[in-house]
């Protein structure tokens, strides 16, 4: 039997040694040595190791395996929709902000707007009712005459579009006569080797 004696104070019991005093089962009386120990030696303080824990995965059932496979066959859908609406959505908010600005102009229309648009819009009329018979007549006519119409009023702005125009119209030139340059060339090289495999077979 283990007796713990010694006066400690109340706050300090976990930081200060007890005398602890053991004694025969016979009760004798005689006393063995005694040694100061701390609370965290003794076995009564030591707390027990944690049990092992396990855990065991269920088995999936029948509707979770179902819906593992509807998620992997759609998968692939997901993902193409993602992509096709990243690429769509800024071209969807640039219509809709042409939209919002149209509106606002039409709204609160600029000098002479109104009267500059009928001129524009009467020479596609005209266009139409001189492009008789042919079908690349009502096209073109209708067309030229708005375009005219509306450089006279707009010179600024139809000047930087005849220049994009004109320079996109002369890199696509230059783009076509190369790819023809390299298409031709590749076939007279055909030629001249077929030309020395004939003489050679002579």
């Amino acid at each position: 039997m283990l007796k713990v004696t010694g006066r400690v104070m109340p706050g300090a019991s976990s930081f200060l040694p007890f005398t602890v005093s053991a004694a025969n089962d016979a009760g004798n009386g005689e006393k063995e040595e005694t040694s100061s120990v701390n609370l965290d030696e003794l076995s009564l303080y030591t707390a027990p190791p944690p049990p092992p824990l396990w855990h065991e995965e269920s088995e999936a059932g029948q509707l979770e395996e179902k819906v593992a496979t509807v998620r992997k066959l759609a998968e692939p859908y997901a993902i193409w929709c993602q992509s096709a609406y990243a690429k769509i959505k800024p071209k969807v908010q640039k219509v809709v902000q042409l939209g919002n600005d149209t509106y606002v102009n039409l709204q609160y229309p600029p000098k002479d707007f109104y009267p500059r648009a009928g001129v524009i819009g009467l020479a596609g009329v005209v266009g139409l009712f001189l492009a008789r018979g042919s079908r690349i007549k009502k096209v073109l006519y209708p067309t030229g005459l708005m375009t005219l119409g509306a450089s006279l009023y707009y010179p600024e702005q139809a000047a930087a579009i005849a220049k994009s125009t004109g320079d996109s119209v002369y890199d696509t030139a230059v783009q076509s006569y190369a790819a023809v340059e390299k298409i031709l060339k590749s076939q007279v090289k055909d030629k001249k080797s077929n030309e020395n495999k004939v003489k050679l077979s002579h």
